[in-house]
């Protein structure tokens, strides 16, 4: 049974930093492209970042570009979002997801992805 589990959010001030974990277990890891993304009540679902299978690859969104820096280690079956300069704006349910892709390319469609975490929330105040 794959299981993503999110950990690692929490409630920030602005400008603060905090670090997001996903261990992945029950597939295999180094054959899945890992992305985040984020949603908040009412509104669709925003690609935030991504990482292709052996980690050489990463595209974010621009709402988030140089703030936020994803990352992988294939050893710990962990995908890692390190978010710095947080804005209100940041504040979501974050998600981890995998899609199997051997390639340099990544997705931003959510619908390509096939396994997802439950989530975990990050709150900034302003």
């Amino acid at each position: 049974q794959v299981q993503l589990v999110e950990s690692g959010g929490g409630l920030v001030q602005a400008g603060g930093s905090l670090r997001l974990s996903c261990v992945a277990s029950g597939l295999a890891f180094s054959a899945y492209a890992m992305g985040w993304f984020r949603q908040t009540p009412g509104k669709e679902r925003e690609f935030v970042a991504a990482i292709n299978w052996n980690g050489g690859t990463t595209t974010y969104g621009d709402s988030v570009k140089g703030r936020f820096t994803i990352s992988r280690d294939r050893a710990k079956n962990t995908v890692y979002l390190q978010m710095n300069s947080l804005e209100p704006e940041d504040t979501a349910l974050y998600y981890c997801a995998a899609d199997r892709r051997l390639s340099v390319v990544v997705t931003t469609n959510p619908s390509e992805y096939e396994y997802w975490g439950q989530g975990t929330w990050v709150t900034v105040s302003s």
